[in-house]
């Protein structure tokens, strides 16, 4: 079915709960008088980034009085959201909820934590293990977080798990200056657009802007359809809103038109897979 989804694009104050809760409950507000069907928010929404040694004070259980909140305001309009989970063993994740009539669709733990250049999540944060397609209003769905979708087999597996739409939020910081070119944002832009073009699969992309520690992010939340088009991108480095008419004649054009899903061959995939763990484990 066709969607309005509305990307976003917010500036999260750093380990400040209650006013970034503040903040998306704004946007929410904002989407659901616009019409919208789903509104998406960036990486770690609810806390900001570089936590570092505040992860254990920021981080919520899903039954916290916050995640209950946006759990209500998802009987209006479909919510994904990122935070920082707190589990019953004390362990804390990247994680990311899709909230939809009035309850939790879905949970996804980051699981790919980045330790290069400025990033070193997991020395915070513990590793998600799955990556699961999930049944929404909106057709089939899968979440990704940000260094997620760097890792090719992510995406793949969701899509192979029936996912339609992927959703990738995010929390990208600007590099790569050149002149009038970010090369942060070139290069999720090839990304994005090269993942829903060989899935044949829509890509919902939120990033998040504003400074934390001397380092900014850079935004350029958009919609790329099943072709691999881009087609509505947020501006660079702003606080932004965009919305997105999610069209599913779009995606059976496309399916139709190049169908490299419906051809893919698991059975194959699979095979070399396993015997590729049997040589490394010689």
């Amino acid at each position: 079915m066709d969607f309005t989804a509305v990307l976003a694009q917010i500036k999260p104050k750093l380990g400040c709960v209650a006013d970034n809760l503040a903040l998306i409950e704004e946007r929410i507000g904002q989407a659901q008088a616009a019409g919208a069907d789903l509104v998406v928010f960036p990486e770690l929404a609810m806390t900001g980034y570089f936590l570092k040694d505040l992860v254990p004070e920021v981080a919520l259980r899903l039954d916290s009085p916050e995640i209950r909140r946006l759990i209500e305001l998802s009987r209006g309009i479909s919510i994904a959201v990122g935070f920082v989970e707190s589990t019953g063993d004390y362990r804390f994740f990247n994680s990311a909820l899709y909230l939809e009539d009035g309850a939790i669709k879905h949970l996804h733990r980051k699981v790919y934590l980045p330790t290069y250049g400025l990033f070193d999540e997991q020395r915070y944060l513990a590793r998600g293990e799955r990556f699961r397609a999930f049944d929404c209003k909106f057709g089939r769905m899968g979440i990704l977080i940000c260094e997620d979708m760097w890792h090719l087999s992510s995406s793949y597996i969701l899509a192979m798990d029936g996912a339609a739409t992927l959703l990738c939020i995010s929390s990208s910081p600007g590099r790569g200056v050149e002149g009038e070119t970010l090369g942060s944002a070139a290069a999720w832009q090839k990304l994005t657009a090269t993942t829903a073009l060989f899935l044949n699969c829509r890509v919902l992309y939120c990033n998040r802007v504003g400074y934390e520690d001397g380092v900014n992010f850079w935004g350029g939340s958009e919609y790329i359809a099943p072709s691999g088009e881009s087609v509505v991108r947020a501006r660079l480095l702003e606080e932004d809103s965009v919305n997105a008419l999610v069209e599913e004649g779009a995606l059976r054009r496309e399916r139709i038109f190049s169908p490299m899903l419906r051809d893919e061959n698991l059975f194959v995939t699979m095979q070399e897979l396993r015997r590729i763990e049997g040589e490394r484990r010689q």
